[in-house]
């Protein structure tokens, strides 16, 4: 009779019993990876999550930072805009107090003999070159022109007053062109008069315009 053995020997069972074990390590290995890739992963995000929320902490201050200093803004400007508003209205105000001052001051000068307007050199030297009888006469004596009147307004100025002659109408007028504080100088109409002791007068009128 002929016996089979089914059943493996010692050998074969001990090379099986190795290749499981084998296989588990195997596996238990790749799953050990498996972890620690997962876990140096997760620690890799962590570190990217904590510096954006650091970021998102610095900018978050910063904008509280903002919000406080302009918090006050609409307030500010609105303080700012009334101090201007005072500020141009006392300029206004000092310069229509210390304006027809100077302008009645300017009208001695030009009037006062041995003096002659307050004039821009550069203005003079042009139009002594244009035309040398566009200046003022430095030697003429003032005071051959009385004034009678000053009238003011909307820095529009009537002047009326006699001289003894056209030519010293003329040279009072042309001073005043000349002169930075006024400007559009208009000779009204006048006639000439005698006084009480025979002596022919001009009566002239002029209109100007003032700067200050």
């Amino acid at each position: 009779m002929i016996r089979v053995n089914l059943l493996p020997n010692a050998g074969e069972r001990r090379v099986a019993a190795q290749g499981g074990q084998t296989w588990i390590l195997v596996v238990m290995g790749v799953f050990v990876f498996e972890i620690m890739g997962l876990f140096f992963f997760h620690q890799t995000k962590e570190e990217e999550l904590a510096l954006l929320l650091g970021e998102v902490g610095k900018l978050e201050s910063q904008v509280s930072e903002i919000n406080e200093l302009v918090k006050d803004h609409a307030k500010v400007k609105t303080a700012i805009e009334e101090y201007q508003a005072r500020e141009d209205a006392i300029a206004k105000l000092q310069a229509g107090r210390k304006g027809p001052t100077s302008v009645l001051l300017e009208l001695s000068k030009v009037l006062t003999k041995g003096k002659g307007p307050t004039a821009d050199q550069a203005k003079l030297d042009k139009a002594k070159s244009d035309n040398p009888l566009a200046v003022y006469n430095a030697t003429w004596d003032s005071r051959r022109v009385w004034l009678t009147k000053y009238e003011e307004k909307d820095r529009t100025v009537l002047l009326e007053g006699v001289a003894r002659d056209g030519g010293d109408v003329y040279e009072f007028a042309q001073r005043l062109r000349l002169s930075r504080y006024f400007n559009d100088v208009r000779l009204r109409e006048g006639e000439q008069n005698a006084n009480a002791d025979k002596v022919d007068l001009v009566q002239f009128g002029l209109e100007v315009k003032v700067e200050y």
